[in-house]
């Protein structure tokens, strides 16, 4: 009913729409539209009320309600069915839980906050209000090896996305990060859960710096930083998050007709990896080479000194400068 009685009042954003009118096309009662204006004002829209002429919006909360996406979503089936939260754990430990219960693919899962956001390895992922905190469901019918190509096509459709609405030039680091003027703005987290030849589901976790300041990014400062740092003014989350979720749907079901090379040619695009000379950590084992190329299931190539070859599906990586 909320998004009922926000559609009316945004037909007449400039005018006043009486509670009669809103309760005759609605068929509920005076006091029913007054509780639903009640709750619309609770969540954080400003709606101004006139004995006289009824109702009218002022603004809406920089809040992403279901209800205020789901209008701007172009996609099929990503986000059709949005999970919001204002404070959660973590999105992905929430995503996970639904997916084990049988919920379908793409299903988002999106916090305002996270007091306990995950990074790769095991790292907290720092995520005050402002960013785009989001889970998605995937349910491919693939073999556990080729998942980390979702964790590509995700950071390729992210900066799709970011460049399309901001215009800011924007890359991503093998694996999983994505970097503005050498800042970290964005990361794609992939768990996994799968037999041994079929996946049954892939949590693709993304967390984008969108409105933060540099109070909010605290510590990491010097390492990090948000969309409007870089741009001067705030972004559209709503608009942003329709994009992302739009772009990550196109390359997402490319990748599953098998056509790898369209994906990669948007992946190497934004690339900020291939063709450098790189350290690559995995554990205590530092390797050394440049960065060749990528796989179809995701692996780096790594061409050593020596001009041996070796494919890498995880590390962490520091590009020469």
């Amino acid at each position: 009913m909320k998004e009922k009685i926000l559609a009316m009042l945004r037909e007449n954003e400039r005018g006043y729409v009486s509670g009669e009118e809103i309760s005759e096309r609605l068929g509920i009662s005076r006091t029913a539209v007054w509780k639903h204006i009640s709750e619309l004002r609770r969540r954080g829209y400003v709606v101004e009320a006139s004995t006289r002429k009824g109702y009218r919006i002022i603004s809406s909360p920089d809040i992403l309600y279901p209800w205020e996406v789901r209008p701007l979503l172009k996609t099929k089936i990503f986000g059709k069915k949005l999970v919001h939260f204002t404070v959660v754990d973590s999105t992905n430990t929430e995503a996970k839980e639904l997916a084990e219960k049988g919920v379908g693919e793409g299903t988002v899962v999106i916090a305002e906050e996270q007091r306990k956001g995950r990074g790769r390895l095991g790292r907290g992922w720092h995520s005050p209000k402002g960013g785009i905190w989001m889970s998605l469901i995937l349910r491919p019918k693939i073999q556990p090896h080729r998942a980390m190509g979702t964790t590509l096509l995700s950071a390729a459709a992210v900066c799709e996305a970011v460049m399309k609405v901001t215009g800011l030039g924007i890359s991503v680091k093998w694996p999983n990060d994505l970097l503005i003027e050498g800042k970290k703005v964005c990361g794609i987290l992939t768990e996994m859960k799968a037999e041994t030849d079929m996946v049954q589901y892939i949590i693709q976790g993304v967390g984008l710096n969108v409105n933060l300041d540099e109070k909010d990014l605290g510590k990491i400062s010097e390492t990090a930083t948000s969309l409007k740092l870089m741009l001067g003014r705030p972004v559209d989350r709503k608009v942003l998050l329709s994009e992302i979720l739009y772009s990550m749907e196109n390359m997402y079901h490319a990748y599953l007709r098998g056509d790898f090379h369209e994906v990669m040619k948007k992946w190497k695009k934004w690339n900020s990896t291939l063709g450098k000379h790189l350290t690559l950590k995995q554990g205590d084992r530092e390797y050394y080479g440049l960065a060749v190329d990528v796989t179809p299931e995701g692996g780096l190539i790594l061409e050593a000194p020596s001009g041996e070859r070796k494919t890498f599906y995880s590390g962490e990586v520091t590009v020469e400068k």
